[in-house]
This record gives C-alpha cells, sequence and structure tokens, in this order.
C-alpha cells in the first residue's frame, strides 16, 4: 500500500504544502507501467518491499531479464529436490514473449513464493498443530530478491536460498534415494512374523527376493532359509531404510518392505518431506552454534558443538493426551539447578492430589501445602472438601530428597508452558522402546553427565562445581554463561551421528497432521515429489 500512497498522493502533497507555505518535497514522476506495477503487488509486502527498492522497474523482462527467468525456471525444475513439487510455481512457457506487466508479474510472483517456501516453509506451523510453537520469523524474501537482481549468478541465490544445514543436506540425499526402496508390486508380500537366522519358509524366500528387487540381494545357499549373508543384507536394508539394524526382520521390516507401516506405501518419502519442511521453520536458527537438541519422537536428547554431537542420552517425554504431549519450541537455557524443590504444576494438583487430600488431609506427606506467599501451611487448618479443581487456592511442592520427582538435577529455559529437563527416580523408564511416558516435560537418562557436560564451558572442572553443590543438600542454581540455546522438535525422519537418516514412529500423529496440510496445497498429487526423486 506504500508505493500507491507515495506514488499517487505526490501531486496533491506539493500542492497542499505550497498552500500553507511549507517546502514542498520534490514531485515523483511515475510512468503508467510503473503505477500499474505498484498497485499489482501492493497486497504482497515482499513483493512491494523490493519493488519499492528497485524504483518500480521489471527485472524479469526482454533480455535483460533472460538470466534471470532461465534461473528462476532452472530452481522451480529442482524443487522436488527439496520435497515440493514444482507444480507449485507455474510460470509463463519459456517460449512466451517477456513482455508486459503480466509476464513480470508471472515470475516475480513464483519467485516470491518459492523463495518463502525455501526460507520459512510452505505451511505456518501453528495453524497446522497448536502444540507447534514455531513463530514465523522476519520475511528474507525481499532481501534474496535484491541478491536475485544484483547476483552476476542469479541461480547461485536461488540455489543457496533453502537452510544451510548438512542434516537438510543429508534429508535431501535420502530423499533421492528412497524411491528405490520400494518393492515392485507385483512381488509377493511377506508373511507377518519374526525372521532371523535359522527360519526357514516361503516367507524368507518371500523376503529375500523383495530385498534382491531392490538391490540388497544376498547370496544365495537355500533360498527358503534364513543365513548369514541373509541376515546381512537385511541388515544393510534396514540402514538405508532407517531402521534399527539388527538383521532381523522383525514387523518393523517387513510393513516397511510390505508399505504397510503408519504413513503408507511412500512412508520414507512423506517423512523425509515433512522433516524438509519442518527444518525450513527453523532455517533462522544457528545450528552449528552448541545446542541442546531434543528430538521427541526418537526419545532421546543430544548436546550439539559445531554441526557435531558431543553428548547423548536417552529421555523419557510427555504422553500422548491432551494435557501431557511435549510441544515443540526454541528457547534457552540458563540454569542447571542442583537438589532441586519440585513445585507441582497446578494440573497435576488438582487433577491428581487434591482428590487424595479430600479423602485424606494428611495424604501424600511427602509434600507440602504452601499459600500464594509461598508460606507453608498446616494441614490440620485446612478443609480441602470446600475446594473444586477451579477454586483451589494452594500450592504444593516437594522439597528437595533423594525420591524428589526432579530427581538430583532439572535444567530450566523459562517458557509459557513450564517445561524443562530434569532427572527421574523412575530409571526404568528409560529400557522401553516407546518412552512416552511423562506429563510433558523431558526426563534425562544420564542427567549428571548433561549437567557436567553443560558445564564444561565455564570451569575447569565440572564434575567438581557439580559435586559440592549436590553434597550441600541444598537447592543450588548454577548459571550457564553463556546461556545455550534449546530446540524441542519433533523430526520422524532425521540423521543419525553417521549421517544415515532413520526413521520414527510419529508418535503424537504431528507428522500425519503436517503431510494432511502439505498435500492440501498440492503435495502428493499424483505421485508428483516421489516421481522426480525416483
Amino acid at each position: 500500500m506504500g508505493l500507491i500512497s507515495v506514488g499517487a498522493g505526490a501531486g496533491h502533497a506539493q500542492e497542499s504544502a505550497g498552500s500553507l507555505g511549507v517546502a514542498a518535497a520534490p514531485r515523483l514522476h511515475f510512468s503508467a507501467e510503473q503505477m500499474a506495477l505498484a498497485l499489482a503487488v501492493a497486497e504482497d509486502p515482499d513483493l512491494a518491499t523490493f519493488y519499492g527498492g528497485n524504483r518500480l522497474q521489471p527485472v524479469f523482462l526482454g533480455a535483460e531479464g533472460t538470466a534471470r527467468r532461465e534461473a528462476l525456471r532452472a530452481a522451480v525444475q529442482r524443487m522436488p529436490d527439496h520435497g515440493i513439487p514444482a507444480d507449485r510455481y507455474p510460470l509463463p512457457s519459456a517460449t512466451a514473449p517477456a513482455e508486459g506487466l503480466d509476464a513480470e508479474l508471472a515470475h516475480a510472483r513464483q519467485a516470491a513464493r518459492l523463495l518463502r517456501d525455501l526460507t520459512g516453509g510452505v505451511l505456518t506451523p501453528a495453524r497446522v498443530d497448536p502444540e507447534i510453537k514455531r513463530p514465523p520469523g522476519p520475511s528474507q524474501v525481499p532481501a534474496l530478491l535484491a541478491a536475485f537482481l544484483a547476483a552476476p549468478d542469479p541461480t547461485a541465490v536461488l540455489e543457496g536460498a533453502a537452510p544451510d544445514f548438512p542434516e537438510y543436506r543429508a534429508l535431501q540425499a535420502a530423499l533421492q534415494g528412497g524411491a528405490d526402496l520400494r518393492v515392485p508390486a507385483d512381488l509377493p508380500r511377506i508373511p507377518e512374523g519374526l525372521w532371523r537366522l535359522g527360519s526357514t519358509g516361503a516367507g524368507v524366500a518371500a523376503l529375500r527376493a523383495n530385498l534382491a528387487s531392490i538391490g540388497f540381494a544376498a547370496p544365495v545357499g537355500k533360498p527358503d532359509r534364513y543365513d548369514s549373508a541373509l541376515a546381512e543384507a537385511v541388515a544393510r536394508y534396514q540402514r538405508a531404510a532407517g531402521l534399527p539394524d539388527d538383521g532381523i526382520a522383525g514387523p518393523r521390516t517387513i510393513a516397511r518392505l510390505n508399505g504397510a507401516d503408519t504413513l503408507g506405501p511412500d512412508a520414507w518419502q512423506r517423512a523425509i518431506t515433512v522433516a524438509l519442511e519442518r527444518l525450513r521453520w527453523m532455517a533462522s536458527e544457528d545450528l552449528s552454534a552448541r545446542h541442546v537438541w531434543v528430538n521427541i519422537p526418537e526419545f532421546t536428547t543430544t548436546l550439539r558443538q559445531g554441526g557435531a554431537e558431543v553428548f547423548r542420552t536417552r529421555s523419557v517425554m510427555g504422553k500422548d493426551t491432551p494435557e501431557m504431549r511435549t510441544p515443540e519450541f526454541s528457547d534457552v537455557m540458563i540454569n542447571v539447578v542442583v537438589n532441586p524443590s519440585w513445585n507441582v504444576p497446578r494440573s497435576i494438583t488438582v487433577r491428581d492430589y487434591l482428590p487424595k487430600l479430600q479423602a485424606n488431609r494428611h495424604a501424600v506427606s511427602h509434600l507440602d501445602v504452601l499459600d500464594g506467599s509461598g508460606r507453608v501451611l498446616a494441614r490440620d487448618g485446612i478443609d480441602f472438601a470446600q475446594y473444586s479443581a477451579a477454586t483451589f487456592p494452594f500450592r504444593l511442592r516437594q522439597k528437595p530428597s533423594d525420591d524428589n520427582a526432579l530427581g538430583i538435577v532439572k535444567f530450566i529455559f523459562p517458557n509459557r508452558w513450564n517445561i524443562y529437563l530434569h532427572d527421574t527416580p523412575s530409571k526404568h523408564l528409560f529400557g522401553n522402546r516407546v518412552r512416552a511416558d511423562s506429563n510433558g516435560c523431558i526426563r534425562i537418562g544420564d542427567p549428571v553427565d548433561l549437567a557436567h557436560a553443560l558445564l564444561s564451558k565455564q570451569t575447569d572442572d565440572p564434575a567438581a562445581v557439580f559435586a559440592r553443590a549436590l553434597d550441600s543438600g541444598r537447592e543450588t542454581w548454577l548459571t550457564l554463561r553463556p546461556g545455550v540455546p534449546v530446540h524441542l522438535v519433533y523430526f520422524t525422519a532425521w540423521p543419525g551421528p553417521d549421517g544415515q537418516v532413520r526413521l520414527f514412529d510419529d508418535i503424537y500423529a504431528r507428522d500425519a497432521r503436517i503431510w494432511a496440510a502439505l498435500e492440501a496445497e498440492g503435495f502428493g498429487a499424483g505421485g508428483d515429489v516421489i516421481a522426480e526423486a525416483r
């Protein structure tokens, strides 16, 4: 709108200023073509900013715009490398005359859309799932269009717009190779079961044939016998398909080969396509800096530095219920709290503990009852039965102890959802494959080692610093200097330390919702992305 007001009102502004005896602003002269362009892009802030900075001059027309048109066309054809269908960006025929406003707009709008998609994602996260707390950052499109205009090689600007993360490139490579993992439809399906060394039967023969059809052939001894060569072929397939490479053809491996896993026959491509979209939502983050990375579906927490993983531990995430699912967001960790008190969240207080206190005021005796000022109250003077979940005015707190719900340490990154990382006395949970058992916070399998790793940048002996705080028996807040970014993420497809992409269960069905939203944007129609990737 700014372009219209400047262009259309310049003459009136000069006349009005002169009548008031004020020095008139210089008259701005715009041609009819410039005014038409201003009006056409006024509702698009990115294009309005870009063309305003370029004095409303066309950039895609005529011989001068040839290199830019060709660069844009080439970039569009490569969009399937990012998991995005090329037909999302319809362009005029290469043989059509590049003349007039319509031709300029046809190219400019698709260039802006392509750059928006690469730098911020196709979707708005919160519209897909309110538990994804990733607000969009400032648009990079005007600056990139300006660079595109000025560059001797405009192709390089478009190719460099995507997130510059090694994980993004690894996912792209996996997307290109993933189509080769689909077994031809005319081969017999593998019977359900558990096929391993020593197994025999028609199911083993079907497994062998399926693997051979996609490049994982095993030397044949007896076709229907599961021998060591077949086990190695299964392990190679599992590594390529993002599965644990134990060489045993169990339910998940068979489902993947049969095209019957949770995302359907193209699970690999869909999971990676969604992962690429998620990384585009994080394009403004510096993932080469030191940071904590919590991947919810993987049930792991890692500390990463300079693009490398320096610490990894098993983790427990929130249960799959609306109140307990761990949200996705990024923040900055500022404290390691040793011997923490547990301030019981209100939701847990009224759901789990208030009914017990109403039945017996001395129940849950390990918890103190506090008033609004933080004073500990005697229970004998409280009639718990008079309160409902909505009117209960007190807080509950557990003092530091060996059986404290937070264990001996928690890791604080202040946020509106009161989510943090912490130790737990329930160590048995870390032995489970699916570890969605918390009330929303992240329980850490090796919390002391994580504390040492976090503190190692500010002290020569982090173990001694931690031990002194622990031995004091008092709640002790250690400040991280500087704070460490923490990213709570949800990637069902992610490269491991070896660079091999692995798949994880969509435990909260968030990826399914994202894929449905991408389908509404034209993804997957007619197998467009997968056909290009093959």
